[in-house]
């Protein structure tokens, strides 16, 4: 094992840097530095943290990271601007820093920009919370700046997902359809002293109930009160069917007002997932998402590899414009040395 791996094991937050910093520019050596590592992770509790540009995201996370604090956990925070690779992420992860969680090593902070690959950012992502589990963080946060698929395919990573929703914002709450709604597990209606808080947390409920495809029974119990006031049902959130049945909290992150509702909310979705044993379910359907993920992406190398060392792609297209060639024949010559590979080394292991 490497000096910088039993370095992050034993609690240094500059190898847990390093390994970061390594995993995001997808440094030599990055890949046996995380395969060390997973083998230690599997104890922290991810959460992710979505929802519109503006909503108060990286107000509301450092409010839940000083909360998990005061109780006494340890606290990793991810933040991903997939946006803009030049200056959003680290201005994003100066402003966290510079806030109440300034100089508290326990809460570790770093921000992650896409750098124009946001196809691999989901799997950097992935080998970054691996790497703050196995360094042995309590709860780890991945927070995402907007609200479009890359972000969804991100906080796919975290056991729960909450999606922050600012008031008054019908035309936010409508866009959440497009796959934002489907994945969350706690609503937060943040900045809920505003006008139009409790028309957005009705929108919420109903587009909720057309998401369960039942009505509201009234028999589940809402995590949501008028904020400050600290009303908080730690009632089981399941309904009927045994499906989770998503709270919606609303909170005034700036002042810390529902903070603590929402820990309620997302505490309770842990137990939710581990009495249902939906727990193992998600990270077997983690594990086989990443897999392939990483198949498509070593498989796709390979090949870029092999295009490269036969001149490259112009000469393929030049041929299948002429009509001498056709795109799957293209492929299929181009696969052949991998598919004869695989055949040898199918019969030797029958032969």
């Amino acid at each position: 094992m490497s000096e910088l791996v039993s370095d992050v094991l034993a609690g240094k937050h500059s190898a847990l840097a390093r390994v970061i910093t390594n995993i995001e520019n997808r440094a030599p050596g990055y890949r046996e530095q995380v395969s060390a590592l997973h083998r230690h992770a599997g104890d922290a509790d991810v959460i992710g943290v979505t929802g519109s540009p503006g909503a108060g995201k990286s107000t509301l996370v450092d409010k839940v990271a000083a909360a998990y604090r005061e109780q006494g956990l340890t606290v990793g925070v991810i933040a991903i601007d997939p946006s803009s690779p030049f200056t959003g992420g680290a201005v994003l992860g100066d402003r966290i820093r510079m806030a109440s969680n300034a100089g508290d090593m326990d809460v570790f902070f770093r921000s992650m920009s896409a750098r124009g690959s946001l196809g691999g950012l989901s799997t950097a992502t992935t080998d970054a919370v691996t790497a703050l589990d196995a360094f042995g963080k309590d709860k780890i946060v991945v927070e995402t700046v907007g609200a479009g698929q890359n972000e969804v395919d991100i906080v796919r990573t975290a056991d729960t997902v909450a999606v922050l929703v600012p008031p008054g914002s019908g035309d936010d709450v409508q866009m959440l359809k497009a796959g934002i709604l489907e994945i969350g597990d706690v609503f937060v209606v943040n900045k809920a002293d505003l006008d139009g808080a409790d028309r957005t947390v009705q929108q919420l409920k109903e587009m909720l109930q057309g998401r369960s495809g039942r009505p509201d029974t009234g028999h589940h119990g809402t995590i949501s009160g008028t904020p400050g006031d600290g009303e908080t049902r730690s009632a089981d959130r399941t309904g009927e069917t045994g499906d989770w049945d998503p709270p919606i909290v609303e909170t005034v992150a700036n002042r810390g007002d529902g903070v603590e509702a929402f820990l309620d909310a997302l505490a309770s979705h842990a137990d939710y997932l581990d009495r249902s044993g939906r727990h193992e379910h998600q990270a077997r359907e983690r594990y086989a998402a990443e897999i392939r993920t990483l198949l498509r992406e070593d498989a796709n190398g390979l090949l870029s590899a092999e295009l490269d060392r036969r001149g490259g792609l112009d000469g393929f297209v030049d041929d299948v414009v002429d009509r001498e060639t056709d795109p799957y024949s293209v492929v299929d010559e181009l696969l052949a040395p991998l598919r004869d590979c695989l055949a040898e080394d199918r019969e030797s292991h029958h032969g």
